[in-house]
């Protein structure tokens, strides 16, 4: 007996959150993860890479994913379409998932599932509801970068904007403790080299909007690496 379109739809549904889900959870945005590894996890029991095909083709055509000869790469929008899968009152797995899926949703929850759907998209940032919030470390990333390109471009920083800047521009749409410990990632991640030394035109202000490392060292200037 043929499939009706709605199984049909429901697995598609399936397939393209678990693909999704997986490369979110091994590269992140535009990290490459390798066919062999995407393949590795979300092939199911029973059926083989190749029945994935057409799901992989439609999430490259939607821009979803990037995908190479040997590797696949999450887009904002592949973010954007798998939080989308996850609320759907529709979704749900299929069969019994193993520990490592049940783990990459249990990271998503931490990662991605702070903002109260009371709220309607806005969050709860030193104690105000805040339009636009930043939700997590992948959502920091871009804006930290854009900001800093911006702030060296236009004030001529020469590749060391300070770190009170970044701060300020992107303002209440992350915690202060959330900016300190996402930059401090930053640096861990060789994104940005985190510079202490002088700053001329130092105020208690600047020094406070700065970041303090693990052993007490401040920083005031970011470098992009």
């Amino acid at each position: 007996m043929p499939a009706t379109t709605a199984a049909v739809n429901l697995t598609e549904l399936q397939s393209t959150t678990r693909i999704l889900l997986t490369l979110w959870e091994l590269g992140g945005v535009g990290g490459e993860v390798r066919r062999g590894e995407l393949t590795k996890r979300v092939v199911q029991k029973g059926k083989k890479s190749t029945d994935y095909k057409n799901v992989l083709d439609q999430l490259t055509d939607d821009g979803a994913i990037a995908v190479t000869k040997n590797t696949i790469s999450l887009s904002d929008k592949g973010v954007e379409l798998l939080s989308q899968n996850l609320k759907n009152a529709d979704f749900a797995f299929s069969s019994q998932v193993g520990a490592k899926t049940a783990n990459a949703l249990l990271k998503w929850v931490r990662e991605m599932g702070t903002t109260s759907p009371s709220t309607n998209g806005k969050v709860h940032t030193n104690g105000k509801v805040v339009e636009d919030a930043i939700a997590s470390y992948e959502a920091f990333k871009p804006v930290v970068l854009e900001v800093y390109d911006r702030l060296n471009r236009d004030f001529n920083h020469e590749d060391l904007v300070p770190i009170y800047r970044i701060r300020r521009e992107i303002g209440e749409q992350v915690s202060r403790s959330q900016f300190d410990e996402w930059l401090l990632e930053m640096q861990s991640g060789d994104i940005l080299q985190l510079i202490g030394g002088e700053m001329p035109d130092i105020t208690a202000d600047k020094a406070q909007d700065s970041i303090k490392t693990a052993l007490g060292g401040v920083r005031y200037y970011a470098k992009r690496l």
